[in-house]
């Protein structure tokens, strides 16, 4: 899991920022220090302040660091080791070595590898993925199937892009729509993990099922109001003058189906019709699906959070070269209280590992898109 093939180099990470793009490219530069030996793969992640300049900076970065290869995203906020940065004009660059052959970046421009395919060594050349994916793009959901599904270990990690600008994703080039990114071969270790956010009330209860609805809208769950079954887990009645203050950080989860570790997707409460009963939430539902109600708040990110970083810690036989961390935008400060909060804690539990990402409109892992979520990817 977390061997070192030889050939394979250390991770380092610089940040900075300025209002010119050049200045925070360069005190990210110094921070960063000489590239590792082998250098042959660059992260870059820009706040959308910088976002106008992206493809000046994907192109300085190849010639300041002899590195062709970058990819990254723009984000409303940007992450590093312990530091977020959020609404200023901020880079985060992290350099790393793969073997040669180990790794492909492909973009709208270069597909990526095809599932069957063999490196130099003798690995699956196309085992996991990392993507990023430009907004409001109504045909994502199929393209991160077809992807998955010409993967070997059937994995996608990543995020969208989010920004108020230009929303730019980076692969050789800056792109706006479809994917981009980076595809790993088997030979490269790698651990994946993410963490709700949530915890789900009555975690142990079966869970109801809907047993009428259409669309977004879920009308009986187990053939009573849903609006009932969704009082009676949080102790209180449907009548309640002050519902929905009570219904403040709820939202309903969907059992991912076939999955071994009791995944869901969390999706929001975006409205209740008392008079019948019925729940609309961000998502189509189906008759005969199952649902759990969550709550988001503070602690229950917190606990979810160490969850996720102890099972990740567990789970390698060494400790991690370096990792990237793809956070919703509802996230961060929002959820943890304080400025990078929760990249403190990960620091924390991880240690000083070389870290880069960024606040995401949504985050990717194996085929399907999150909200809410902290999605980890940790190279062994």
């Amino acid at each position: 899991m977390t061997r070192t093939k030889d050939g394979a180099t250390g991770f380092r990470v610089g940040h900075g920022r300025s209002q010119r793009w050049q200045e925070a490219v360069e005190a990210a530069l110094r921070q960063l220090g000489d590239p590792p030996s082998g250098a042959n793969l660059g992260f870059v992640y820009v706040t959308d302040h910088l976002a106008p300049a992206g493809r000046a900076i994907v192109s300085y970065l190849q010639q300041a660091t002899g590195v062709e290869d970058w990819v990254g995203s723009t984000g409303i906020g940007i992450l590093a080791t312990g530091v977020e940065y959020l609404d200023e004009p901020a880079i985060v660059i992290m350099l790393s070595g793969f073997p040669e052959g180990e790794f492909q970046v492909f973009s709208p421009a270069a597909a990526p590898p095809a599932l069957g395919s063999r490196t130099p060594g003798g690995f699956e050349a196309a085992h996991l993925a990392l993507v990023h994916a430009g907004p409001h793009d109504d045909a994502l959901p199929a393209q991160l199937a077809d992807l998955c599904a010409g993967l070997a270990s059937g994995y996608l990690v990543g995020g969208i892009t989010s920004s108020r600008t230009r929303a730019y994703h980076f692969a050789r080039a800056a792109f706006e729509e479809q994917l981009s990114g980076v595809v790993f071969s088997g030979a490269v270790p790698v651990a994946v993990r993410l963490t709700q956010g949530c915890s789900p009330l009555a975690a142990h209860a079966p869970r109801p099922v809907i047993t009428a609805g259409e669309g977004n809208t879920i009308a009986t769950l187990d053939h009573r109001p849903a609006l009932d079954v969704l009082c009676d887990a949080l102790g209180i009645a449907a009548t309640d003058p002050d519902l929905r203050e009570h219904l403040q950080g709820i939202h309903l989860g969907l059992p991912v189906a076939g999955s071994d570790t009791g995944d869901y997707l969390v999706r929001n409460l975006l409205g209740l019709d008392r008079k019948h009963g019925r729940l609309v939430i961000g998502e189509q539902v189906q008759v005969g699906q199952s649902v759990l109600f969550c709550r988001r708040d503070a602690q229950s990110a917190h606990e979810d959070l160490l969850r996720m970083l102890d099972a990740v810690r567990a789970g390698l036989a060494g400790p991690p070269r370096g990792g990237l961390y793809f956070s919703c935008l509802g996230r961060g400060e929002r959820l943890f209280g304080r400025r990078s909060a929760e990249l403190a804690i990960i620091q924390e539990r991880l240690g000083d590992v070389p870290l880069a990402g960024f606040f995401c409109n949504g985050e990717i892992a194996h085929d399907r898109l999150y909200g809410y979520t902290g999605v980890l990817l940790l190279f062994g």
